[in-house]
């Protein structure tokens, strides 16, 4: 029986986000399907084993589980080092580098980052959740990246941005929540080229955070739209406590036209730091089609309950941005939607 009643958990669960519902208690399967088809695997063993006479009700659970399992796999596929891309190996007029990651306020291995801002020797790095012990802590790279952005807060959504050169068209923004920032700036990277960069962490759905995703999605919209807007290359990185394989990023990136490089590499899980068993991809970098990101690498464990992730981005020569995706209708409106109830 209790076979059973997990087989029944297991099948029904994963299709609870496609409700389109915002609460967290419908959105949490995104987060696991990694685990849950691992999970599924085992219910699917230990039902073959264990159910000696095959009943109709029994060869439904069996069709429905793998089903349910297949369905997952779909989603998740793309994201594995096994599914087929192209190489880029495209000609490159300009690269740009960044260290991003979520650095945990109440971490005070400040050494530990540091050292791999020192191993990668990024262009730029960005730090989120880190207030004013972290801004202390980290002082001493301000003598290799004398050009900041500096938002210390102590509610675990700070963010600082450092660079190595200065920053053009620098906004702070606080699109959807009042104490949830995010950065805005363009990277010179030549004299006639400059890359847009949006800088994101906003807050994710659970019971000890926000209640519902309504305001994570709305600033991802927010941002979306702003992009579609523009004719210049564009990143997009951050702890956007969300997974690629969501409805909600489905359709930024679908309205940006903006291009994953995670697709074909592997799944890059970076939370939790701590604890294999659980770990999500919460962190993403997206960028449009005149870019290609050569280099991509989590770096090792800074005390954090999140890894940093290192992209070598470059400009693709000669090729023209692509920011304007193409949405029907239905879609238009979902944006909109997910933009006014969040706000």
């Amino acid at each position: 029986m209790v076979l059973y009643i997990l087989i029944v958990i297991f099948i029904v669960s994963p299709f609870l986000p496609a409700t389109e519902k915002p609460h967290w208690f419908f959105r949490i399967p995104d987060f696991i399907r990694l685990q849950s088809i691992t999970i599924q695997v085992v219910l699917l063993v230990l039902f073959l084993i264990f159910e000696s006479t095959f009943t109709l009700f029994s060869w439904i659970l069996l069709i429905a589980l793998v089903g349910a399992t297949v369905y997952q796999i779909v989603k998740v596929f793309p994201y594995s080092s096994l599914y087929p891309r192209k190489k880029p190996d495209f000609k490159s007029d300009g690269c740009v580098s960044i260290l991003a990651g979520n650095v945990l306020q109440d971490n005070e291995q400040y050494n530990l980052l540091k050292a791999e801002i020192e191993q990668y020797d990024p262009d730029l790095v960005l730090t989120m959740e880190s207030d004013k012990k972290w801004e202390k802590g980290i002082s001493e790279i301000e003598n290799v990246y004398s050009h900041t952005v500096k938002i210390p807060l102590d509610n675990y959504y700070g963010m600082h941005l450092y660079s190595k050169i200065e920053l053009i068209n620098v906004e702070v923004n606080y699109h959807v929540e009042e104490d949830v920032p995010s950065i805005f700036f363009e990277y010179p990277l030549s004299e006639n080229q400059n890359i847009f960069f949006a800088c994101l962490h906003p807050a994710p759905p659970s019971p000890t955070e926000n209640e519902t995703s309504k305001e994570r999605d709305a600033e991802l919209m927010i941002v979306g739209k702003k992009i579609r807007k523009l004719d210049k290359p564009v990143v997009v990185c951050g702890d956007m406590n969300d997974v690629v394989w969501s409805r909600t990023t489905r359709l930024f990136k679908k309205m940006t036209a903006m291009i994953d490089p995670r697709i074909g590499r592997g799944f890059f899980p970076t939370y939790h730091a701590k604890y294999w068993l659980m770990r999500f991809p919460l962190d993403h970098l997206f960028h449009t089609k005149d870019m290609f990101v050569k280099k991509m690498v989590r770096t090792k464990n800074f005390g954090s309950d999140h890894f940093a992730m290192y992209y070598e981005i470059h400009h693709k020569n000669g090729k023209s941005p692509k920011t304007k995706g193409k949405l029907n209708g239905d879609e238009k409106k979902e944006v909109e939607e997910k933009i006014e109830e969040g706000k």
